[in-house]
């Protein structure tokens, strides 16, 4: 069992534990991270001291380092001679919590799925933004994108002026609507209230003035005149 994830107290021992007590601390029926096999137990039971480890052959487990009264670091091995042993784990105690050390394996494997499952979902992500059309081909959709458009304030189009069969063809068809539909309320001056076209008082037209009669006869003596010339000149006779 991966025993990497857990952890084992027993809150009655922290007051006093240190180095002569921490691993009968450990060897706790309810800690899972003891083995009932190990030599240690052998020794318990026969209530030998812990020097005679050295002159089994199995698991035993040793007190490593021990920095009183927060941190003890507890070792199991394999002996296989008085001076021939292999490492087998490593536990650490901090505050009276047990915990397992991982291994170099399990850190490399933990930091391997990290970075496997970040560019895993970068990628998703990724994908999630991208778009395709058969026309266009294909492009990135954001959505923040959406957001700083909407945000944006629209520059405002120049209007292209307009030619001039275009202002031709709008007057025509204006003036043909105003000839059609003849407006029936007229405003004479900005801000009055409009009123009807027949409520306008026509102003009469101006009267021919009067010509005074010897003004008539030097008008008409002038255009008879200008009709006949100047009088021709006459030879002198010497």
């Amino acid at each position: 069992d991966n025993l990497l994830g857990i952890s084992w107290v027993d809150s009655s021992w922290i007051p006093i534990l240190n180095n002569g007590s921490v691993l009968d601390y450990f060897s706790e029926r309810s800690n899972p991270f003891y083995d009932r096999t190990c030599n240690n137990e052998v020794v318990k039971m026969q209530r030998m001291t812990l020097d005679h480890l050295n002159q089994m052959v199995g698991v035993e487990y040793i007190l490593l380092h021990a920095q009183e009264p927060i941190l003890f670091i507890i070792r199991k091995q394999q002996r296989q001679s008085p001076t021939q042993v292999v490492p087998l784990a490593d536990y650490y105690i901090i505050a009276g919590v047990i915990y397992q050390a991982p291994d170099l394996g399990s850190v490399i494997n933990s930091r391997v799925l990290t970075a496997v499952h970040g560019i895993q979902s970068a990628f998703e992500e990724a994908m999630s933004y991208c778009r395709y059309h058969p026309s266009k081909g294909y492009w990135w959709h954001f959505k923040d994108q959406e957001e700083r458009e909407k945000t944006k304030p629209k520059a405002k189009k120049k209007e292209e002026p307009s030619s001039i069969f275009q202002r031709q063809r709008v007057d025509a068809l204006l003036l043909d609507l105003r000839q059609k539909f003849p407006p029936r309320f007229v405003q004479q001056k900005p801000g009055e209230k409009p009123i009807p076209v027949d409520q306008i008082k026509k102003e009469p037209e101006p009267a021919p003035e009067a010509v005074k009669p010897e003004e008539k006869e030097t008008v008409k003596n002038a255009q008879s005149a200008g009709a006949k010339g100047p009088p021709e000149k006459r030879m002198r006779l010497q």
